[in-house]
């Protein structure tokens, strides 16, 4: 008797085992999970970033057509900046439901949103047959990208960093970072190509349509592969203990307000150097140097492939050498870089051009890039990682991203042929990001419950 009850206590331990053992086997890997999260992010920021470059190229055009170039871009630009403008209340909105019914749910729905305002763009009439409705539509769908992007940047990388080993946060946690320049490469090679075979006449009647409606298909493999990944364990361990708070944002800001402001300040020179190079750059060559508008994508293509490679590097230097380290390096090579960028610019020679911006994407802006998905996801709790990490993150990006091309522009035509007040502009976003990271605390070693 007492055998037969050991032994079935023993088989029911051994079935146990097998059963966690199964259960565990059927959990995607943290390389699956990353994978997932990075293509998702690739396809959402294609869809972002295609805006950035038919704005700095044609929407002066399609769009603004009675203003002169210069404020036509001006006023592409502003349009451009409105999505940013939505991107806190896509950060607050999709981060409370993010922590609280889970980050996986949140990813489908970022995606959807995204997907059908980019594509909607590209049904949209011009001025040309709706006059200034025109511009208003264009605005309309810009905020719901804004809207949508400001919830998927959060859910992608905390899936990606609450999945990984705890001492490899920062290179997979770069990996749906990869997604901001693997979405430039697609969107400029998609309109290069776009571009380089059709007549400008045929690309500005119905050939820049093309590249918006091409988002369709990138959308739907983006839930498919979206569909393999399981929820994020960390946030699982928090749903089945029932610690979930009823209000993240608001707890997210009374717990964390320092935090949500030094995340926003690191977050300066890397937002506002990005679109400096890969939006402001393309305008500012094409038509005040007159350069060759398919050289200027070339450079931006080359910079941002290049990038690729750099940001998953840079992330897993901190994993080794700590975030804060990394981080200021990136953002004082980039201080270094903002005189050097025009010098090189106005040689009017695409090598030199191309030198410029590869060093400002593949360098400075990847050492910040790289560490930032686990740098700022160390500094909120679980309970409340999304709202808190995406209201920093998309606060910034109000100031930082959405103003630089304006600034910069309207420095421009203020200062013109004068380059020097935009670098001294640049500066100023660095010195911003080196003050909040030396005042954050280094989280590489730190586990937020």
């Amino acid at each position: 008797m007492l055998h037969m009850r050991i032994r079935n206590q023993g088989g029911r331990k051994m079935s146990e085992a097998i059963s966690v053992h199964q259960l565990e086997a059927r959990q995607p890997s943290h390389v699956t999970v990353a994978t997932a999260s990075l293509i998702g992010t690739a396809i959402e920021w294609y869809d972002f970033f295609l805006y950035g470059t038919a704005a700095a190229l044609i929407f002066n055009k399609l769009f603004f057509p009675t203003f002169d170039p210069m404020m036509g871009t001006l006023l592409a630009f502003a349009t451009y900046a409105l999505g940013f403008i939505a991107r806190p209340l896509g950060g607050v909105v999709f981060g409370h439901y993010g922590d609280k019914i889970g980050r996986k749910t949140m990813l489908y729905l970022t995606l959807l949103i995204m997907g059908a305002a980019t594509a909607a763009i590209g049904f949209l009439p011009t001025y040309e047959t709706a006059g200034i409705w025109a511009a208003v539509l264009l605005v309309t769908c810009r905020l719901i990208q804004g809207f949508g992007l400001g919830g998927e940047w959060g859910g992608a990388v905390l899936m990606a960093v609450e999945h990984a080993p705890a001492d490899k946060k920062g290179f997979y946690g770069s990996w749906p970072q990869l997604g901001a320049p693997l979405g430039l490469v697609l969107g400029t090679l998609v309109f290069s190509v776009v571009s380089a075979m059709l007549t400008d006449a045929q690309l500005l009647s119905w050939g820049w349509r093309i590249p918006f409606l091409f988002s369709i298909a990138l959308v739907l493999v983006g839930l498919w592969i979206r569909f393999t990944i399981a929820e994020s364990p960390e946030f699982q361990k928090v749903k089945d203990t029932k610690q979930e708070v009823k209000m993240p944002i608001l707890e997210a800001i009374r717990m964390y307000p320092k935090n949500i402001l030094l995340a926003m300040g690191a977050r300066f020179a890397e937002n506002g150097f990005f679109y400096i190079y890969a939006t402001f750059v393309l305008a500012y060559a094409t038509q005040s140097l007159g350069m060759n508008k398919q050289d200027m994508l070339n450079g931006v293509l080359i910079g941002a492939a290049i990038e690729t490679f750099t940001i998953p590097a840079f992330g897993a230097l901190s994993d080794r050498l700590g975030r804060r380290p990394i981080y200021i390096f990136g953002a004082v090579f980039s201080a270094l870089m903002s005189f050097p960028l025009f010098m090189l610019l106005s040689t009017k020679n695409p090598q030199y051009a191309w030198i410029a911006i590869v060093l400002g994407l593949a360098v400075g802006h990847a050492a910040m890039y790289g560490p930032q998905a686990s740098f700022l996801s160390e500094l909120f709790g679980t309970k409340v990682r999304y709202s808190g990490v995406s209201l920093g993150y998309n606060l910034a990006s109000i100031f930082a991203g959405a103003l630089s091309p304006l600034i910069a522009t309207g420095l421009m035509t203020a200062y013109a042929p004068a380059t020097w007040p935009i670098s001294l502009y640049m500066i100023a976003l660095a010195i911003i990001t080196v003050v909040s990271v030396y005042f954050a605390t280094e989280t590489r070693k730190i586990v937020q419950s």
